[in-house]
């Protein structure tokens, strides 16, 4: 269970054909339902070649094995991984192939030390008190750590409740709203790791973006702290040649509130750099630390010479030439 529920994240191997293939194929496959079954056909079926080249030795003859059994425990902690992928803001596509939506619950981290923290106590401290009971000669019918195993899992799903909760009264606060005498069309609240009341709040009108924190544990749950705002950049025939680029559509599938700035460039040859962000990831503290930036580099003539995803970039037709492009941060 242990290896099937990290088996998903080999989709990273897919940065070995570039950062815009490795990001257009990150939780994608592995991380949706019809993947799992498969994820777990592969693990056990690993886990089975080794016993075999073992000698299918087993610690109790008189307990073999249970395959079937065990490839559903692994089909159940496969799907736990796409359901704690689809806690964050960064999203899952669990309906692929037959859908590349993407959905995210938008209610933990990426990197939650709340979760971290339960689980590490949950898998410590049965250890620990077990350690103690031998020492003083105490024994439990029960299996050592089973009780430290619900209480971890119990107070991760309370964290859930409290946080969903929390971003509900923030996405109601976002809503309640006009911003610069417009309604918003679509509102969002991403967390932060060190608190559950205080979010990130983005939203969208006909003619800008707004993004601002949001305290939901005042009574008024209002938007509190000064309120960024962006226009909506006009689209130019630069700006749709790069959004046609493969980069600029899988981008623009993945990002939910992406804008685009466009710089004329001379250096190697004129052209233009197109940069996409996603506004969810553009936090106060962060600004300017996107790692999800990307990038689209064009010619003259709108021809896609380069795309760039972080800090690497891939070229079109030949080879890259260290440090001809600029990053695309």
């Amino acid at each position: 269970m242990t290896l099937a529920a990290e088996a998903p994240d080999l989709d990273v191997l897919g940065n070995f054909k570039g950062p815009v293939f490795g990001f257009a194929h990150h939780r994608g496959f592995t991380h949706s339902f019809l993947g799992s079954f498969l994820v777990a056909a592969v693990v056990v079926g690993l886990v089975y070649a080794l016993w075999c080249v073992r000698g299918r030795k087993t610690r109790n003859p008189n307990l073999p094995p249970r395959w079937k059994l065990l490839y559903c425990f692994a089909v159940l902690a496969s799907l736990s991984h796409v359901l704690l992928d689809f806690t964050n803001n960064y999203g899952v596509r669990p309906l692929w192939p037959f859908s590349e939506r993407w959905y995210s619950w938008d209610i933990v981290f990426i990197v939650e030390p709340v979760i971290f923290v339960l689980m590490l106590a949950g898998l410590v401290l049965p250890s620990f008190f077990s350690l103690i009971d031998r020492e003083i000669g105490v024994h439990h019918k029960t299996p050592p750590g089973r009780l430290g195993a619900t209480l971890a899992l119990s107070g991760v799903v309370a964290m859930w409740g409290v946080r969903d909760f929390e971003h509900r009264r923030a996405v109601n606060a976002l809503e309640a709203k006009t911003y610069e005498g417009a309604d918003p069309l679509r509102v969002s609240a991403y967390p932060y790791w060190w608190t559950p009341f205080t979010w990130y709040g983005v939203v969208e009108t006909q003619t800008l973006y707004a993004s601002m924190r949001v305290d939901s544990l005042s009574p008024e749950v209002d938007p509190r702290g000064e309120m960024r705002v962006l226009y909506k950049p006009e689209e130019t025939p630069v700006t749709l040649a790069a959004k046609r680029s493969y980069l600029g559509r899988v981008y623009l599938d993945w990002g939910k509130y992406p804008i685009t700035e466009t710089e004329q460039v001379e250096f190697p040859q004129p052209g233009f750099i197109v940069r996409f962000k996603d506004l969810r990831y553009d936090y106060p503290e962060r600004r300017g630390q996107n790692i999800l930036r990307a990038a689209v580099r064009l010619d003259r003539d709108l021809n896609v010479v380069a795309e760039g995803f972080g800090s690497r970039w891939t070229r079109r037709g030949q080879a890259l030439v260290q440090g001809e492009h600029p990053t695309p941060d």
